[in-house]
């Protein structure tokens, strides 16, 4: 099928933030995303809510970590605080661009660390992260802009006569695999270079059902923060703050990063750890279980959904599942299970090989 931003948009306002009549919605995205942001704008208007536009060029962000003084990067005016409180719902829309050269990434790092207060995961139960196909995320996934758009499509359930209906039926399973996984202590996780210990005892899972991202499908939890002790390759490469990082090594001791590497972009990875007290101790456990998408594309939101694969974020816990880890950083980095490799639960296999038992 052919990506349709009309559909897109209906399922974004109906299903993800569920819009009510007099709800303020920020719909947020650079201008790549015009026809998205012009579908849902009508369909929030058509559902009587009061939509708030934020659009910003497509190297804005970049172009302020560059170009800011000291003060404007590390800190945040009173009022964007109280704009965002004043919103009732959110909605941001990614769209993939080529990285900028030459950034700093410590004043990147510092930029991200006095945006956390703005962040909607903390402000709003209501709120989705979602993508625009975009030609440079095409290409970053190997794709032509028609295959990258149906591939999108696809992930999300576009492409399905009922796409609520679909991911009610994501919903149940996972709720299965939840039953499981709360009666869980002992993680182990396996694979060539990884041999990672953690516990999740008395931590809630959650049932991602793309009311938050868009697409979605995984089970994640926030794991005890001094029970990570071992190591861990993470396969898939990632892009973080428009850089690429490729075969990241951590080693666990008590839960803290005490060793890290890279295979590409290093530097990227040791000024994220850095961040802050909080950047090396891990925030998420998250086990991918959506079948729609089948290969990596370079963007973490679809990524780390991918069935039959692990992540693991350093970083901000959401407090939700028990966690008490606070940072600035969240960085998701990804193991790909069906290469081989195994999720035991108290020495039960859980995922074998990227699939379920």
């Amino acid at each position: 099928m052919t990506y349709d931003p009309e559909r897109h948009a209906i399922l974004l306002a109906d299903y993800c933030v569920s819009v009510r009549p007099g709800d303020r919605v920020l719909v947020a995205g650079t201008t790549l995303a015009l026809p998205l942001i012009e579908a849902l704008h009508r369909t929030l208007l058509g559902r009587g809510a009061r939509p708030v536009l934020k659009l910003s060029y497509p190297t804005q962000v970049e172009d302020v970590q560059r170009l800011a003084s000291e003060e404007v990067l590390g800190s945040l005016h009173p009022v964007e605080i109280d704009d965002a409180r004043a919103l009732d719902a959110s909605i941001r829309i990614l769209t993939p661009t080529a990285p900028v050269p030459g950034l700093d990434v410590a004043r990147a790092a510092r930029w991200r660390a006095a945006q956390a207060p703005l962040a909607m995961s903390t402000l709003h139960p209501r709120w989705n992260l979602t993508l625009y196909p975009t030609p440079f995320g095409a290409e970053a996934a190997g794709m032509t802009l028609e295959d990258y758009e149906a591939f999108v499509a696809r992930a999300m359930f576009l492409d399905a006569p009922d796409p609520v209906r679909r991911w009610g039926e994501i919903r149940e399973f996972q709720a299965g695999l939840i039953e499981r996984l709360a009666a869980a202590d002992d993680v182990h996780l396996q694979a060539d270079g990884t041999d990672l210990h953690l516990s999740v005892r008395g931590r809630s899972w959650s049932n991602s059902d793309a009311k938050r991202n868009m697409p979605s499908g995984e089970v994640f939890t926030a794991p005890h923060e001094r029970s990570a002790n071992g190591t861990v390759h993470f396969d898939l490469p990632t892009l973080y703050g428009g850089r690429v990082v490729r075969g990241i090594n951590l080693v666990f001791r008590d839960g803290e990063v005490v060793e890290a590497r890279a295979e590409e972009g290093e530097d990227v990875l040791r000024a994220a750890l850095a961040t802050d007290d909080g950047a090396r101790f891990l925030g998420e456990l998250g086990i991918g279980t959506n079948f729609g998408i089948q290969q990596p594309s370079m963007n973490i939101l679809f990524d780390e959904k991918i069935g039959g694969t692990v992540h693991l974020a350093v970083g901000q816990a959401y407090a939700e599942n028990g966690g008490t880890n606070r940072s600035a950083v969240h960085w998701d980095m990804i193991r790909d299970l069906r290469r081989g490799g195994t999720l035991t639960l108290d020495g039960e296999p859980f995922l074998t090989g990227g699939r379920f038992v």
